[in-house]
């Protein structure tokens, strides 16, 4: 006979680790930055836009002959200033070429010295910005220093003059003008870069790895730069679509890539004196440029804003 008194021990279930918006489950991860913002990114509308254009623009540059069978080289004098058809979807230019062929082929240049040069800016904000914000002190000043010399020389006349003297005959130009892009636009990433690290080199962790004995080097690889790289990356999005307009606006100026080049700043340049007779061949490869200098730009805005705490 049981006992009244006695006291039934009633077995709760221990409570299950919860996932994102409340459900439970076992393989839950510590959420992160970087998890936080990708869940943000996936709601955002503009990202998955800019995604969408970056995508196909970067298919058309790579591989053009999935858009056009079309020479962007065949031209023929018959056909000067013709209308839209079925073979030639926005017309002819005044040499009787194929625009569509050449806005699509014009891709590929713009593309490449968008990314060459903003590679290369990325490189030296990256080492300056890294090194300024690490050590502080009289790095900080002279290499700062540098920075602001940089910023007071105007970025047009600046590209104009250094890209004369390293654009040759025999070239095509896109050296030039990837070297003269790069070397001019590093400024806003290596302030970037500086500000991360100033903000990242005084948390807890660093202080642990640098009373453990860790070298300067291995902080800055191994800690300072995974925790401050976002915002770079940020900067270097958005610059990539500044950097394609770049070197439209150089082309068109006549001082960017050579003529035997197809580029949309080449195309917006010859077909601007014809503007009143065909407006076609200077209409389409601007509403190319203006959507790929955006989709950049938009795309860059939307990391930007996932990975910004202050903006949750």
């Amino acid at each position: 006979m049981s006992d009244p008194n006695a006291i039934t021990a009633v077995e709760v279930p221990s409570p299950q680790p919860q996932g994102p918006r409340g459900r439970r489950g076992k393989s839950d991860k510590p959420r992160s930055l970087a998890g936080d913002a990708w869940i943000d990114l996936r709601r955002n509308k503009i990202f998955w836009v800019s995604v969408v254009l970056v995508a196909v623009i970067l298919l058309m540059a790579a591989w053009p002959t999935l858009f056009t069978s079309a020479d962007p080289r065949a031209c023929t004098l018959a056909n000067q200033h013709g209308g839209a058809s079925g073979t030639a979807y926005f017309g002819y230019d005044f040499q009787g070429c194929d625009v569509f062929a050449k806005t699509v082929y014009g891709a590929r240049n713009s593309i490449i010295v968008g990314i060459l040069s903003t590679l290369l800016a990325g490189v030296i904000g990256l080492f300056f910005g890294l090194a300024a914000g690490y050590f502080g002190g009289w790095v900080d000043a002279v290499l700062s220093r540098g920075v602001d010399i940089m910023l007071g020389i105007p970025f047009l006349l600046g590209a104009i003059v250094l890209s004369n003297r390293l654009v040759t005959e025999k070239s095509d130009g896109v050296l030039a003008v990837t070297l003269t892009l790069g070397l001019l636009t590093w400024t806003s990433a290596a302030r970037v870069m500086r500000s991360a690290v100033i903000a990242s080199k005084n948390q807890d962790y660093v202080a642990a790895g640098r009373m453990l004995g860790a070298t300067p080097y291995r902080l800055m690889a191994r800690h300072i730069l995974p925790n401050s790289i976002a915002s770079f990356i940020v900067v270097l999005t958005i610059l990539l679509g500044t950097n394609i307009a770049s070197e439209a606006t150089l082309s068109f100026l006549g001082v960017g890539l050579k003529n035997d080049a197809i580029s949309w700043g080449i195309s917006i340049s010859e077909a601007s004196p014809y503007a009143r007779v065909a407006t076609e061949p200077l209409v389409w490869p601007s509403i190319f440029l203006a959507a790929t200098v955006l989709a950049f730009i938009m795309l860059g805005d939307a990391i930007r804003d996932a990975f910004d705490p202050k903006l949750r």
